[in-house]
């Protein structure tokens, strides 16, 4: 049985005296003021900044440690014509990253090349395979990106061979930093720069934006390096505040105007219209995709497309990939389902405050992907496991307010390797720990998470009727995307609605509401809504019976013509309490 429940909340109206200020000044509709000063935006200068993002707002990139270290060596290797390898994971964060910095770094020295390990060979970060490849073809220094923040070892290791190492990552450093020639990391607890949030990929972009500041480089040639920032901020789930926000909106402009080649692939066989790409569109369509290189194959084919020449090989590559993607989909399906019934039939390791599965012959690829659906079905924190050269391996992902990097951590002494956030994190251990991790697993949960974090809430930003959802009032509200994390799509609230008599099922198995929605105050005004994974409600919203609804607002584009529709989050029968 997956859940069904959730727990609304209602966000409490700001402070009267501000809002109205704010909607006066503006001249915005009073819940626009409500959710702009949620957002911390209070005056009309703060609200300036909020809709006019500029690139002037990021910070100085030498305010982060070690900068000053990376940019020289890398400026020496390239003045002195040294071998450079830039290193980065297998997945979106990683790839864009390293298609970032080869492209930078290329256009200075013809000695650059990428590697990216192999998700099943080698596992995550820097690995000794990777290190050997880099001593027998010359290397002199190595740039990891999206890695090597916990790689002490494997750094002392590429010393051993003459390889000087430049780490760019984002993750959670451990009290000991690996020996590198310079660690670039804002979550370092000796680091003072102003936006600790930053992906893998934006602790990239930061070096050579750094590079390009103290070599009088213009920053306008790194412009074209944006799209792929976008992607990788938007795929990685991090915080829409602060720099990131600057960043992906700079970048959406820059992937819906002008985007690189491979960029350009995947929007088309994404089924995509250049011109109206979303954070959205990011997260689910075109992210999955270049995930997907790495999960079927092999990551450096997403480094190939993103960094592609020309519109052929980019579309062939980007062809190959959506291939992958679609082989993905269907493993997934398969492992998900089995999953499923390993939790319904008790044949999983442990059910009772995390969900933890096991099967040595699922794919390694997308275990993650498994866990986020677990997650959807039985809302606790899930590890998902199977077997890769010889060692159990999986991905465990969270629930909101849960921090499930600190259960894993609780484990470290079980785990061969681990690393990941406060959501998602992977893991690695030998067989014989297995019953062992699931024991303190359950036992660090049970002891440390709430009954509120184990009820899924939606939370609602605000209460609106129909009649509020003007030209103006969405044409302002668009204005607050980027959306993501920190600035979330707003979720609204409009109680006694019904179907004006054309919902119908869609979707494959009919298991998505498609509806035109009125509200019994404003019985001529019909609004569209999709309701996905909704259709339980069918036979009740059929009868005419009124629902209440909470949604958000989006923009629907087909060819070429442009309609607003409610995608629905939750919706209850009028007699139930909210």
């Amino acid at each position: 049985m997956g859940i069904t429940e959730r727990k609304w909340t209602v966000h409490e109206p700001g402070d009267p005296e501000k809002v109205g200020r704010l909607a006066t000044e503006l001249g915005v509709d009073r819940v626009l003021a409500e959710l702009l000063v949620q957002r911390g935006v209070e005056t009309f200068e703060q609200a300036r900044r909020f809709f006019r993002p500029s690139l002037d707002d990021l910070h100085d990139p030498f305010l982060m440690k070690d900068m000053d270290k990376a940019v020289e060596r890398l400026h020496e290797a390239i003045t002195k014509g040294q071998k450079i390898l830039v290193y980065g994971d297998y997945d979106v964060d990683g790839t864009t990253a390293v298609a970032l910095v080869y492209s930078f770094v290329k256009r200075f020295t013809k000695r650059v090349e990428y590697y990216i390990p192999d998700r099943y060979d080698e596992g995550y970060g820097l690995s000794y395979k990777g290190l050997d490849w880099a001593s027998d073809n010359g290397i002199d220094l190595l740039i990891t990106l999206d890695c090597g923040i916990k790689a002490i070892e494997k750094v002392e290791y590429a010393r051993s061979k003459g390889i000087d190492v430049i780490i760019c990552d984002h993750h959670l450093p451990e009290n000991e930093l690996p020996g590198a020639v310079a660690v670039l990391d804002p979550k370092r607890e000796d680091d003072h720069y102003p936006f600790d949030d930053l992906c893998g990929c934006g602790v990239g972009f930061k070096f050579v934006q750094g590079y390009s500041q103290k070599y009088n480089i213009d920053f306008e040639t790194l412009e074209p390096l944006l799209d792929l920032q976008v992607v990788s901020i938007a795929s990685d789930l991090v915080s829409m505040v602060g720099e990131n926000r600057v960043l992906a909106h700079y970048g959406l402009k820059r992937l819906n105007e002008n985007p690189r080649k491979g960029l350009l692939a995947m929007l088309s066989l994404a089924k995509l219209e250049p011109g109206h790409v979303t954070i959205d569109d990011i997260v689910f369509k075109i992210g999955p995709r270049i995930n997907a290189a790495g999960r079927m194959e092999s990551g450096r084919l997403a480094v190939e497309l993103l960094t592609a020449m020309d519109d052929r090989s980019a579309f062939q590559i980007g062809e190959k990939i959506n291939d992958n993607n679609n082989e993905r989909k269907n493993i997934d399906r398969e492992i998900t389902q089995e999953a499923l019934e390993m939790v319904q039939n008790g044949t999983a390791l442990e059910t009772e405050n995390v969900t933890i599965v096991y099967n040595p012959t699922w794919n390694k690829g997308v275990v993650g992907i498994v866990a986020s659906r677990l997650v959807e079905a039985y809302y606790k924190p899930t590890v998902v496991l199977t077997k890769s050269n010889g060692f159990i391996t999986g991905s465990a992902r969270s629930v909101a307010g849960f921090d499930l990097y600190a259960s894993i951590e609780s484990c470290a002494d079980l785990l061969e390797n681990f690393g990941g956030h406060v959501y998602a994190a992977g893991l690695t251990m030998k067989e014989e720990h297995l019953e062992e991790f699931c024991r303190r697993m359950n036992r660090f949960v049970s002891g440390n998470i709430t009954k509120q974090e184990l009820t899924p809430v939606v939370d609602i930003d605000a209460r609106l009727d129909f009649s509020q959802i003007t030209p103006k009032f969405f044409r302002i509200l668009k204005q607050f995307q980027p959306f993501g994390p920190g600035n979330s799509n707003p979720v609204f609230l409009t109680e006694d609605v019904y179907d004006a008599g054309n919902g119908r099922k869609v979707g494959a198995g009919g298991v998505h509401l498609k509806l035109d929605l009125m509200q019994e105050s404003q019985p001529y005004r019909q609004i569209p809504a999709i309701g996905f994974n909704m259709a339980d409600f069918y036979d009740h919203i059929k009868a005419g019976n009124p629902i209440d609804v909470c949604y958000s607002i989006v923009e629907n584009f087909y060819r070429g013509s442009s309609t607003l529709q409610l995608r629905l989050k939750d919706m209850r029968e009028r007699d139930e309490l909210i």
